[in-house]
């Protein structure tokens, strides 16, 4: 009887220890399946950020691509004929009609003024002629109310001319435009000699 216990119990065993080889091979089968699979994974999210990297390459170039606040314009005093302005016996906006180019449509030809579309760098130019006479001629760039740089030129006889220019910080918003100088005055024609020009230099 003590012999048949015995047996018993060693067979008990063999079965547990051959249950737990069993569940350890499984384990093992596992634990490579998991491996393979963190491996793959692994894989997978390098190739990823590997994508993410080239994508945002792409946007970068993209951006770079497109054209930002792309603004100009030149225009001259009189849209036609000929004519004197002035004198006047006060500080008078001037309003440039023949306007050959307004990209960016920043400049209006109705009231003479340049509204900064973005914030950025800008570069103004403006020329007047004097037409021989008692006055003198001159104009003053103006920007938000503040004179910048003034041109003028005295001419008793025949045609004098005189320029100015400027690069200014604008905000968006601001605005630019020539006034013409109190009791002094500004002459044009169909050669369109009196001329107001302006661009973006780049934006900021």
């Amino acid at each position: 009887m003590n012999l048949l216990l015995h047996l018993y119990s060693v067979l008990t065993g063999l079965l547990s220890l051959s249950e737990q080889n069993a569940k350890l091979a499984k384990n093992e089968v596992r634990i490579e399946e998991l491996q393979t699979l963190n491996q793959a994974q692994a894989s997978e999210l390098k190739s990823l950020k590997t994508w993410t990297n080239v994508t945002e390459n792409q946007v970068v170039v993209v951006k770079l691509l497109i054209p930002v606040g792309q603004v100009a314009f030149s225009a001259s005093l009189l849209a036609s004929g000929s004519g004197t302005l002035g004198p006047i016996n006060a500080h008078t906006p001037l309003v440039f009609k023949h306007v050959v180019s307004n990209i960016g449509k920043a400049y209006s030809p109705h009231t003479g003024i340049f509204t900064a579309p973005v914030r950025g760098a800008y570069h103004f130019e403006f020329y007047i002629v004097a037409h021989g006479g008692s006055h003198a001629s001159a104009a003053v760039l103006v920007k938000n109310g503040e004179h910048i740089f003034i041109a003028a030129e005295r001419q008793t006889n025949g045609y004098g001319t005189a320029a100015n220019g400027a690069t200014l910080l604008l905000e968006a918003g601001d605005v630019v435009f020539l006034r013409l100088w109190q009791n002094n005055v500004i002459y044009d024609n169909e050669n369109h000699h009196s001329s107001f020009s302006g661009h973006l230099l780049f934006p900021m």
